[in-house]
């Protein structure tokens, strides 16, 4: 094989592989050897076929095979003998036409990962903020569960129900005086006040009595997630099934153990170390933040094209979902082309940190261990249905792209461990409104190293109300007040869950693809989460749809 470089212009390179007639021929040679044995053909005993017959066969199928593999392996040469590091997968290209006996041209080209600069990680220095658990948080949440828990008593004959009353019926709901697909349901619970439906749906409850059959009108929000139904004037026909009034919600012995516990000290233990691992959590946010701000703004380096290329597209994909979800969707997308520059510069700095922090975690021995992996896949498999589980994690165990995907967030929390342990970190304590306005600053945002880096995209504000539409077959009403908590949620061993106990931060929405999960895995440099158009990219994809599995419900 003859090598031949064509292009090295900063991390850019090219080359002309020729692959001689001979080296495929002998490939040819050799594996018509090893099948020899296996050919049936009329007038010869079993292995006694002539190696011509079979070139005449089978010739056009083995060339092409002997071309793909010496390709292959011609690729690997070229790999190790110019130490070359891909930063994506390398493009391949056969010049010309091929023909068996003729020599093969290929021109490979790529990008290389750039030299990064041994990083300064020795002169970190940090805040972090921490929070106390405030005895009223405490209390606030006991009264969100005793609130969901309290009973609800059948009003008495002729009740007229008003806010606060839990109205119990079935509807039928027209759009021109047609039904439309979702807008039937039956015994259907609706706190009135919850603020659950869509607005006017609940205000024309009150005075309602059980028995009663009526209809009310309403208009769906412009914004509303179904599309023939924005704006739209609707009515609904409603037969009242019952109307009940809520009891005391006390807070007592009694609350807890109808929460599957013993007592309600341990409810409130339960709810202090909840609320103190959500602080926690911002706290490594904010701090993880203010990490990854020194580090770019210490190391300036190129960056491969093909990479911000393909962290780019990732971003401005779940830029574009999030746009279809707005009040005005053409608005939201022109002032997203308008910041195009912007996202590409995140882009760019997500993939250098990646860099960074891949370079750190294998110049300090960083990794992650067997166990840890084969935790992640078996994480991995439970989205997927019984009979589809072993099927993902063998694809995972056998594909490396996927499992770098899966790695790479673990990996980064490492690396990122690893630089705390290093860094000198004062401790200050605050409060959860100032850490959360510390998390959404614009300093906790900064998308680069130079001043003007920092005006970076504003994010739109979205004008979707909270309402949504009556649901088919749904008993229970959602609690009036909005409430990040649910009831204590009872396992197979009787170990009580609580769910978060606080409103969490809103994330901006620029925030969203900045919040630097890096663009590089532990043991592939390639662009990693989920960015689109390249072989490394859809590795993730292909690990999750390979399987053909159904994917549990899940938050988007």
């Amino acid at each position: 094989m003859q090598t031949v470089e064509t292009l090295n212009e900063g991390l850019k390179r090219a080359y002309t592989l020729t692959i001689t007639a001979k080296d495929i021929d002998a490939k040819v040679d050799s594996e018509v050897k090893r099948m020899a044995p296996q050919v049936r053909m009329p007038g010869f005993r079993p292995g006694k076929v002539p190696a011509n017959l079979i070139r005449k066969m089978h010739g056009e199928a083995l060339a092409q095979d002997a071309l793909n593999s010496a390709i292959q392996q011609g690729i690997q040469s070229l790999m190790s003998e110019e130490q070359l590091r891909p930063a994506m997968q390398p493009q391949v290209e056969l010049v010309g036409d091929y023909a068996p006996g003729k020599d093969a041209e290929i021109k490979v080209t790529l990008e290389v990962l750039p030299t990064v600069p041994t990083p300064a990680i020795d002169s970190i220095t940090l805040e972090r903020l921490t929070v106390p658990v405030a005895d009223e948080a405490v209390d606030e949440q006991l009264k969100m569960f005793a609130d969901q828990s309290k009973a609800w008593n059948d009003a008495d004959e002729g009740h007229a129900a008003a806010s606060g009353d839990l109205v119990t019926m079935d509807f039928v709901g027209k759009v021109d005086g047609v039904a439309f697909d979702g807008g039937t349901g039956s015994d259907m619970s609706v706190e009135i006040g919850s603020g659950r439906l869509i607005p006017g749906f609940e205000d024309q409850l009150v005075g309602v009595k059980a028995g009663d059959e009526k209809t009310i009108n309403v208009t769906f929000p412009d914004d509303y997630n179904v599309d023939t139904l924005k704006g739209k004037p609707a009515t609904f026909d409603l037969t009242v099934k019952s109307v009940k009034t809520s009891g005391e919600s006390e807070i007592n012995e009694d609350l807890a153990k109808n929460l599957g516990l013993e007592s309600l000290e341990q409810l409130r233990g339960l709810i202090r170390g909840q609320i103190e691992q959500e602080h926690n959590g911002l706290t490594r946010t904010h701090m993880k933040r203010k990490l990854l701000d020194q580090l770019a703004a210490g190391h300036d380096f190129e960056v491969p094209p093909s990479m911000v290329d393909a962290e780019f597209d990732q971003i401005w994909h779940q830029l574009q979902h999030e746009a279809t979800h707005e009040a005005d969707p053409q608005a939201a997308l022109a002032e997203m082309e308008a910041e195009r520059e912007d996202y590409r510069k995140i882009a760019e700095r997500r993939v250098r940190l990646g860099l960074l922090l891949s370079e750190i975690g294998q110049a300090n021995g960083v990794e992650v261990s067997n166990q840890e992996m084969n935790r992640l896949i078996a994480q991995a498999a439970q989205q997927y249905g019984p009979e589809d589980r072993q099927r993902f994690i063998q694809y995972v165990q056998q594909e490396p792209m996927a499992a770098a995907q899966l790695r790479a967030p673990l990996y980064e929390d490492k690396v990122v461990d690893f630089l705390f342990g290093k860094a000198e970190i004062t401790d200050r304590e605050s409060t959860r409104e100032e850490l959360e306005a510390a998390i959404e600053s614009e300093d906790g945002f900064a998308t680069g190293t130079h001043s003007h880096d920092h005006d970076k995209p504003k994010p739109r504000k979205s004008t979707k109300k909270a309402a949504e539409p009556a649901a088919e077959g749904e008993a229970k009403a959602r609690p009036a007040k909005k409430a990040a908590a649910k009831p204590v949620a009872q396992d197979d061993n009787a170990a009580a869950e609580v769910e978060p106990a606080a409103k969490k931060p809103r994330a901006k929405k620029a925030a969203a693809p900045v919040e630097a999960e890096t663009a590089v895995t532990e043991s592939s440099p390639v662009a990693a989460e989920n960015a689109e158009g390249t072989e490394a990219a859809d590795a993730p994809k292909k690990a999750a749809k390979k399987p053909a599995a159904k994917k549990k419900a899940a938050d988007a």
